[in-house]
Parts: C-alpha cells; sequence; structure tokens
C-alpha cells in the first residue's frame, strides 16, 4: 500500500474528484462514482467488486481500522487523510462518517451480456422508471441476497451508482451486474430475445405469486411506487401480485420485490 498523504488544503486538486458533491453531480463524472461508508468501502477494496478505486479519503483516525483492508487490496490506491471539517468543505456534505473513495465505472456491459444463455436457468430484474435512490438500492441488495444474475435499468431508473443508492444497497450494487437498457428498448421485446418469461408485479396482476409454476428463466419486472408498471406493459407480461389483507394492496417495491425474488429463487433452485 502507498503510505497515506495528509492533505489539509481542501483546494489541494488531488481532492478535485471529491469536491462540491452533489446528488445530480455523483456519477458520470469523466466515469467516477462516489463510495461512501465502512462497508461498501471494504468492499470495493476486496475484489469482489466489478470496479476499482482510484482514491481513498478517510479521516485519520478512520486509518488504522481499515489498513488492513487497504493492504488487502489487489490494486492499492492511494490513500488521502484529512480532517472531518476538511473533508465537508472539500464534499459539501458532513454525513460520511469519515471514509470516502472514488471509483471507476468503466465501460457498461449491454444488458443481453448479463443474461446467461438459454437453457441454463436465469433470474433477472427489471427496474421500470424507479427514481428513488433508496428504493434501487434496496432492490440491489434484494437481488444479492437472493442470487438474481443481473439487473437491467430502463432509461428513466436512476444510476445505482449513486453515493445513497450505494449506501443502502450495502454495497450490492458494486458487486451485481447491471445494465441500462437503451431508451425506447420494450422490456417484452428483450426478454423475448434471450427466452425469459417476462413477470409483472403489480396488485392488478391476475396471478397469485404462490400459485405460479416453476419458471427456469424469469425476468421480473417492477415499477415506481404509485404508478407502477405502465398499462402496455401489464397487458401484455404475465401479471403477478401478492395477495395482502382486505382493504390493503400496497406494499413497498423494495419489499415487494424481495418476497417475489424469495420465491422465484427458492422454485429456480429446485429446477437446478
Amino acid at each position: 500500500m502507498p503510505p497515506p498523504v495528509t492533505i489539509e488544503d481542501p483546494a489541494d486538486p488531488r481532492l478535485a474528484p471529491y469536491a462540491r458533491m452533489r446528488e445530480r453531480d455523483l456519477v458520470g463524472r469523466e466515469g467516477r462514482f462516489v463510495v461512501e461508508g465502512e462497508v461498501t468501502l471494504r468492499l470495493l477494496l476486496s475484489g469482489r467488486a466489478r470496479f476499482r478505486a482510484e482514491s481513498v479519503l478517510l479521516a485519520p483516525e478512520r486509518l488504522d481500522g481499515l489498513a488492513g483492508a487497504l493492504e488487502a487490496c489487489p490494486e492499492p490506491p492511494p490513500v488521502y487523510l484529512a480532517g472531518k471539517a476538511a473533508m465537508s468543505a472539500v464534499t459539501g456534505f458532513p454525513i460520511h462518517r469519515g471514509v470516502l473513495a472514488i471509483g471507476i465505472r468503466g465501460e457498461d456491459p449491454t444488458p443481453a451480456a448479463l443474461v446467461p444463455d438459454a437453457p441454463a436457468p436465469a433470474l433477472v430484474v427489471g427496474l421500470a422508471g424507479l427514481t428513488n435512490h433508496d428504493n434501487v438500492g434496496a432492490l440491489f441488495r434484494n437481488a444479492a441476497a437472493f442470487g438474481a444474475d443481473a439487473v437491467l435499468c430502463d432509461a428513466a431508473t436512476c444510476d445505482p451508482l449513486y453515493r445513497k443508492a450505494i449506501r443502502v444497497s450495502a454495497g450490492a450494487a458494486l458487486t451485481v451486474p447491471f445494465a441500462r437498457l437503451p431508451a425506447g428498448q420494450d422490456w417484452l421485446s428483450f426478454a423475448g430475445e434471450r427466452d425469459l418469461v417476462p413477470l409483472a408485479l403489480s396488485p392488478a396482476g391476475a396471478t397469485d405469486l404462490a400459485d405460479l409454476p416453476a419458471l427456469p428463466r424469469a425476468l421480473l419486472l417492477l415499477g415506481t411506487e404509485g404508478p407502477g408498471l405502465p398499462g402496455s406493459l401489464l397487458a401484455r407480461a404475465r401479471g403477478l401480485r401478492i395477495p395482502m389483507a382486505p382493504g390493503f394492496d400496497s406494499l413497498n417495491v423494495a419489499t415487494a420485490g424481495a418476497i417475489a425474488l424469495h420465491h422465484l429463487a427458492r422454485m429456480r433452485d429446485r429446477l437446478s
């Protein structure tokens, strides 16, 4: 590991990638994204992440606790030390707990490349119009927990590499393969091309989740809270619902996704 470098001047050019971060600026800055917190930093450094760290910015008191992870990193990045006041002055927010890193995004894969070829089993999550970073992060955590092969996002869904989405995902956004469908790409056409059964999760779905027959290859489609999935999509996909108590038909999309993924993953495992 290179020796840590103490930086006292918030204007130091080495801290430029961290400078003046706002939510809308956190991805797409020359292919960089921001990782925040010890759990996600350890994952980024571990070699299990799909991305590499360009640099790490720590409060001095956090160095000893992370030294082992930094030394074990396959490609140790430069480590900068700055007091919390200086860190906050650079980043523009004070909630990082003294642990930040810049990741390098690299080239995004194509959606088709992430789906195992038929007839191998496949479980893919499709996010349609999800703009809430908490929900996107939680769904990536669910995808990792239940062994989904990939998460696909449409053009309207927020980027999984937003700082908050990564944090809420407990780092799963760094490990679960994901790609974005081109604007205008039809979910059902994509499912047909990759031999996936499209499943539209909605309170209006025609089939109870428990009654769904075992499917070796499935695309679970989840829509944003409130509007849900577009009616045109619901009319063409196989509609699924999660039965609930009378008079109540709404779950948070991340909770509903977790229930559906658990069921689909168990069925997939029984077929393998």
